[in-house]
């Protein structure tokens, strides 16, 4: 890790875990709200190589979706993945408190409580994915092998475009 990037959760698991990751600072703007969107551009990277947290509500139990910015969540498809009925965005608030991390920088590595975590299967088709490092402004860059490794995550096709 450079001198230049912060230490987050996210990045002392990673190290904890031996996992390489490369981390990649930008300028974030606080008037912008497509947090995911703003990383490609300010990184120069094509919206379906950068990943977007979400934390969804499945049948009243918290779980997260890591899918490419380009693309939506499918709330059924989510639902399916993680054995459950119905899904819904979570509660910012409680996304918040659950992660330990704030809404634009809540990253699927280091949360305060790890979630059940599904990665959409479109990871597999780069060698190295961008997701958040725990704080706006702040993605790492990763083999999705590792993601799932480090996360106990499974992987579906959760996307939709």
């Amino acid at each position: 890790m450079s001198a230049a990037s912060p230490s987050t959760p996210a990045t002392v698991a990673l190290e904890r875990a031996g996992v390489p990751f490369t981390p990649h600072v930008y300028e974030h703007h606080d008037s912008v709200t497509s947090f995911g969107e703003e990383a490609a551009a300010a990184l120069g990277l094509r919206e379906d190589q950068v990943f977007k947290t979400l934390v969804v509500s499945v049948d009243g139990d918290l779980a997260v979706a890591v899918v490419p910015v380009a693309d939506r969540l499918d709330l059924k498809a989510i639902a399916a993945a993680v054995g459950g009925k119905k899904a819904s965005l979570a509660d910012p608030a409680l996304a918040e408190r659950r992660t330990g991390y704030v809404v634009g920088g809540i990253s699927p590595v280091g949360q305060r409580t790890q979630l059940r975590t599904v990665l959409d299967a479109s990871a597999s088709d780069h060698p190295t994915i961008f997701v958040s490092g725990g704080r706006r402004g702040f993605d790492i860059e990763l083999a999705p092998a590792d993601l799932v490794r480090v996360t106990g995550a499974s992987t579906a096709a959760i996307a939709r475009t």
